[in-house]
């Protein structure tokens, strides 16, 4: 089946149940690297339920997920996940019941043989009180399916990185196996645990999760700018502009303007950016 535009803007799901326990919010933030220093109780509060558990803001975009991206009709083989948003209306709790809804919000036709944007949305509310939670945006970019017959345009236009020196730089160490412990948080996706198929389109290894770079970020700022705070976030924005290798050092630059942090992600041992546009917004 070839992508049709009316089919992928009729494209929903309402009402979806999820839930998630302490267990889910723990592995999460080992996956993205919290805990490495067990003895550091500002890591510690991420990982171990001994106190009051925090949770790591980044963890919304894998509590809820949907099926519609195998009803598209696109080449899945040529697909790349091109940006991820968030907005949090407010704190994660360490375990809750959630009620999603899903729907295909826009698709760009960039012409035959130039792809096209797919972009995607989640609305969450808490099943307890029927709140909004957060809400998720993706844009996927698929190489093979130009020429669909949708509408011209290039999505949301990308955050500006501001032009000095970056007010806060945080340096943070990837595992090499660390690919293989995000892949528990729900992505199985065999590109980034299986050698053999990562050479045969294009990888020396496996690489590292889009989503959990994306969740290093938010690390980063949690850290060097929140002081640990995980409340101080409400949103959290970014485009990928290459895949990270794990064992890899992500460098996290910031630019602290009122209550956006916008940042930018480089890997220290090929001195090339893997994530541009960062926009973080922070409780007023």
């Amino acid at each position: 089946m070839a992508m049709n535009y009316d089919n992928l803007m009729s494209l929903k799901e309402e009402g979806v149940e999820f839930s998630y326990s302490d267990r889910e919010t723990m592995l999460y933030a080992l996956g993205v690297g919290f805990g490495r220093d067990a003895m550091d109780e500002n890591e510690l509060a991420y990982v171990f339920e001994g106190g009051t558990l925090k949770t790591v803001p980044s963890m919304a975009v894998v509590l809820a997920r949907h099926t519609l991206h195998a009803k598209i009709g696109w080449d899945y083989t040529k697909v790349l996940h091109g940006e991820q948003r968030l907005e949090l209306f407010r704190p994660l709790p360490p375990e809750a019941e959630l009620i999603a809804d899903a729907q295909i919000t826009d698709a760009y036709d960039k012409g035959e043989g130039k792809g096209a944007l797919i972009l995607s949305e989640i609305n969450v509310r808490l099943k307890s009180d029927g709140q909004p939670l957060f809400k998720v945006g993706a844009t996927i970019f698929a190489r093979g399916d130009g020429g669909f017959g949708g509408p011209s345009g290039n999505g949301p236009a990308p955050h500006p990185t501001p032009d000095r020196a970056p007010d806060v730089t945080c340096e943070l160490e990837t595992r090499v196996d660390q690919a293989l412990l995000y892949r528990l948080n729900g992505d199985r996706n065999p590109l980034h645990a299986d050698p053999a198929l990562a050479k045969s389109v294009g990888f020396p290894v496996p690489i590292l999760h889009g989503l959990c770079t994306y969740g290093t970020a938010c690390r980063a700022v949690v850290t060097a700018v929140c002081d640990y705070d995980h409340t101080m976030i409400r949103g959290f924005d970014l485009r990928f502009s290459a895949p990270v290798y794990p064992g890899e050092t992500i460098i996290t630059d910031m630019w602290r303007d009122g209550n956006i942090v916008s940042f930018q992600c480089r890997v220290k041992e090929r001195d090339l950016v893997v994530v541009k546009n960062g926009k973080c917004t922070l409780a007023s």
